[in-house]
């Protein structure tokens, strides 16, 4: 019994040094750590009230897809002789939790650091209500997508399947529901819900671009396409592409400075290509083929395409050299 005890106490002595000696590692770290906030305070925030909430904002997001494409995104099924209240229900949803989001955004304008958060909320009703006057101008254009997707995708069989599935029909809608929003000068929100699609698509979409009627992006992951980048109607864009700046070394001298292609109407633009540039200008009924790189304006009715590589074909090593023969294994 006393030997037990022994082996106890020594135990117990031995936890007791390595929690000390725990506590003492903790307290160098929320030393260093604080050190760091004071070093490099902008990635810090402290005694900040102004907090975005993202999880928030995915749910508003939601809300707004369930309103725009009713009984697609729902849990339940939507009764038509119901859909008034639970339209009504949901408007409500979005209305007081976003004006609640944007109200938070707009104070974190250096104009407005030290507005009054009754001023804030007025800022935000006015905003939301705008924003929300679009929503049936929103379904309107994205009826158009839609039948983009339909019309040029030999593999959708239904509407069903291109709302439900398709990728790129989930980054277009998030697109156009944060260019409404980037369009009323709301800071932070446009760029979080468009990065959300991102995440979830890999389809990356600055809200700041502005996307005509009917566009169809194909497959889509990898897609880039720029804060100023100007898309007319009717155009098809495949995986890989990139509408993007040609260079970005000037930073942010570079802000407001038209740095994205034009593209026209009726212009199709196949994988792996990058249209780069303010200045360039693609022409209406242009095609662009696969893994090209241009720089230069295309006038309207051009085809462009990239000169195929010269590819070598062997039916095995030649007598005493090995290194015209490989195995490939994928």
């Amino acid at each position: 019994m006393d030997e037990k005890l022994t082996d106890m106490t020594t135990e117990l002595d031995k936890f007791m040094k390595n929690k000390d000696t725990s506590n003492e590692k903790t307290e160098t770290l929320v030393n260093e750590m604080l050190k760091s906030y004071q070093e490099h305070p902008v990635s810090t925030r402290l005694n900040v009230t102004n907090i975005l909430n993202r999880d928030t904002l995915i749910d508003v997001l939601q809300k707004i897809r369930e309103i725009l494409f009713p009984g697609y995104y729902d849990n339940t099924r939507v009764r038509a002789e119901y859909v008034r209240y639970t339209v009504g229900e949901k408007i409500e949803f979005v209305q007081y939790h976003l004006t609640k989001q944007v109200a938070i955004a707009l104070g974190t304008l250096e104009i407005c650091e030290d507005c009054g958060r009754s001023y804030l909320m007025q800022k935000a009703e006015k905003i939301v209500d705008e924003f929300l006057d679009q929503l049936p101008k929103l379904r309107a254009i994205l009826a158009t997508d839609i039948q983009a997707f339909y019309d040029g995708d030999p593999a959708a069989y239904s509407f069903d399947e291109i709302i439900l599935s398709y990728p790129g029909l989930t980054a277009i809608t998030i697109y156009r529901i944060a260019h409404e929003l980037w369009i009323l000068k709301v800071p932070l929100i446009p760029r979080i819900m468009t990065e959300y699609a991102h995440g979830k698509t890999g389809i990356d979409i600055h809200p700041g671009a502005t996307i005509g009627k009917y566009f169809f992006i194909d497959h889509g992951t990898g897609i880039v396409i720029g804060e100023t980048t100007e898309i007319g109607d009717h155009v098809k864009i495949y995986q890989g592409v990139t509408l993007g700046g040609l260079s970005t070394r000037k930073g942010q001298a570079l802000k407001g400075v038209k740095r994205h292609p034009t593209i026209g109407n009726n212009v199709t633009i196949y994988s792996g290509t990058s249209v780069l540039g303010g200045d360039t200008v693609i022409g209406d009924n242009v095609t662009i083929g696969g893994n090209t790189f241009v720089v230069r304006s295309v006038p309207a009715d051009m085809k462009v395409s990239a000169r195929a590589p010269e590819l070598e074909y062997t039916h095995g090593p030649s007598q005493g050299d090995k290194d015209t023969y490989w195995d490939f294994v994928i």
